[in-house]
């Protein structure tokens, strides 16, 4: 007998007072907030405006949430489409399923989108928000723990995740506990952050190295997470989809590393022309 795991909870429902809130939404909201709050930090330190990272995310947390949703249909598109399916439930993204890679890939292009409208650099502004972005994965982790998924293979540690009957595999019906790999992703993306302001403060990261620190980092930790996990995934040569993309992604990330640092040693000078208005801006007030 067990004695000691971590429950699941009985509903993915929260409740502001009369208001229904899907606990999946909720983390992605708070993981939002958290995101351009330290990322606006950093980019003031830098010396940018102080509405800069909260201007640029309204083009791309839409466009990361539409991207992740995509990817998601796209690679687990037996669940939605076919016989038995309801192509309706597509569109159900409060009920989960949300792919990091297109999130991360269309936030990126919406994040460039927003920075071309402002005219600052984008290599600068994803270094500002990429321990940001790590921090809002770490808490958006914490909905898969609502909805009682993302859990790996059965396990009887103390820090296991207890799943309701109607949530297990089906190859697995009578074991009730489980690897959280929602958890250890959650607090490997919180040492990611660390890092990464830690090396960023240390090396003065610059043209986009910091989050290149960030992609290789985070696809280090997700291959042997991926690794542990045993629902229903594309295999290629033996390996999950999603391991192949962590493999695709850290060779990449390592090589903008490597080059940038080569061609584009130490960090660019920052011209953001909010920040040099503002004192403008001041002054006008003022009179």
């Amino acid at each position: 007998m067990q004695l000691a795991y971590l429950p699941s909870p009985s509903t993915g429902v929260i409740h502001l007072g009369p208001i229904p809130l899907m606990a999946y939404a909720f983390c992605i909201i708070i993981g939002v907030f958290v995101a351009v709050w330290l990322g606006s930090r950093r980019w003031q330190a830098r010396g940018g405006g102080k509405h800069l990272v909260a201007d640029v995310a309204i083009w791309a947390v839409p466009f990361g949430i539409v991207g992740g949703r995509l990817y998601h249909v796209i690679t687990s598109y037996q669940l939605y489409f076919g016989e038995g399916k309801n192509w309706v439930d597509a569109f159900k993204i409060w009920e989960g399923g949300l792919g990091i890679w297109g999130a991360v890939a269309l936030g990126v292009l919406g994040a460039w989108i927003g920075c071309r409208r402002h005219g600052v650099p984008f290599p600068a502004f994803a270094d500002a928000v990429a321990p940001g972005l790590a921090l809002a994965q770490a808490i958006g982790r914490w909905g898969n723990w609502f909805n009682q998924e993302l859990y790996g293979r059965a396990t009887t540690l103390p820090w296991a995740v207890k799943i309701d009957p109607e949530n297990r595999p089906a190859s697995s019906p009578d074991v009730a506990t489980y690897h959280p790999a929602f958890l250890y992703e959650s607090l490997w993306n919180i040492g990611v952050a660390l890092l990464v302001i830690w090396a960023d403060r240390r090396f003065k990261l610059g043209h986009g190295r910091a989050f290149a620190l960030y992609a290789a980092a985070y696809t280090a930790g997700r291959f042997w997470i991926e690794y542990l996990r045993i629902d229903e995934a594309h295999r290629i040569l033996g390996l999950r989809l999603n391991d192949w993309t962590s493999l695709l992604v850290f060779a990449s990330a390592v090589a903008y590393l490597v080059i940038s640092a080569r061609r584009h040693p130490g960090r660019e000078e920052l011209t953001d022309p909010d920040a040099s208005a503002a004192p403008e801006e001041k002054k006008a007030s003022a009179a």
